[in-house]
């Protein structure tokens, strides 16, 4: 029940997110970079044009939430996807040749996953340069040890197993053997890590345009709207409380249906047991 209820809960909140995101495409009530000046602090108001105010530029803050909400979803969803293509193939090249190279492949990415991800971020940023390409590229390459040493346990985990070597046996080759006996029985972990790491992603996102190494502006990020909001915080808090709410909704969304997939696949190991 209390998975059900983790998953479920989850969903709703990643759905919402989703939601204005689609709308963004459609309708959105000003252009997200349009200045006002006249009309800059307008205080959030449900009568009015501007339903979450106006910023320090008179930008209306709805509209920079919902584009806002295409760059979170593209690095997120983005870097996690390429991140996790690269370390599920690392892994499997590791786990199934076990020759030096092998060695040589998890220790680098021992090397990798020993820095914090934000640290390791700002590291790769530096060198990929600012803006959104360089965002997916330093979250992607945190995300591909994460993959590789989950993919390298579990291959080692199950090699052994009677139809593995069964398979082996007859010939078949190890990518045939990777793809109809490996990936069916890591599919589950694979799931759940993804939504998990999508929530680390979108953290680390707006971690990087609070600090001005993610999106630039003008564009809209939540993280760079947060960090726009700083100087004003005390007197206009509202500034702060869309994004802010918005980078919370995703994040726990994704960690909850992470952590509900994976409460029900280690209740489903300890039931076949």
């Amino acid at each position: 029940m209390k998975k059900n209820l983790s998953i479920a809960t989850g969903i709703i909140l990643i759905l919402l997110v989703l939601a204005m995101w689609g709308l963004s495409f459609v309708y959105m009530p000003y252009p997200p970079n349009e200045m006002n000046i006249s009309e800059r602090f307008l205080k959030p108001d449900f009568d009015s044009e501007h339903i979450l105010g106006t910023d320090n530029f008179g930008r209306d803050i709805l509209s920079r939430l919902m584009y806002g909400s295409r760059n979170v979803l593209l690095v997120g969803i983005g870097s996690v996807t390429l991140g996790t293509t690269f370390g599920i193939a690392l892994g499997a090249v590791a786990a199934m040749l076990k020759k030096a190279a092998s060695s040589v492949i998890m220790r680098i990415m021992d090397g990798l996953m020993s820095f914090p991800g934000i640290l390791l971020a700002l590291m790769i940023v530096t060198v990929a340069g600012k803006g959104l390409k360089g965002s997916i590229i330093a979250i992607a390459i945190f995300m591909i040890p994460v993959f590789a040493r989950l993919v390298y346990s579990m291959i080692l985990d199950t090699e052994n197993l009677l139809y593995i070597k069964a398979a082996k046996s007859y010939g078949t080759t190890n990518s045939k053997i990777f793809f109809k006996h490996f990936v069916p029985a890591m599919l589950p972990k694979l799931v759940t890590q993804y939504s998990s790491a999508i929530g680390s992603a979108v953290m680390i996102e707006t971690s990087l345009s609070f600090l001005g190494l993610g999106i630039q502006p003008p564009y809209a990020s939540w993280g760079l709207m947060l960090s726009e909001s700083r100087q004003y915080f005390l007197t206009y808090p509202y500034l702060a409380v869309a994004p802010g709410i918005a980078i919370i909704i995703t994040i726990l969304g994704f960690n909850l249906i992470g952590d509900g997939l994976n409460d029900m696949l280690i209740n489903r190991r300890s039931h076949d047991e």
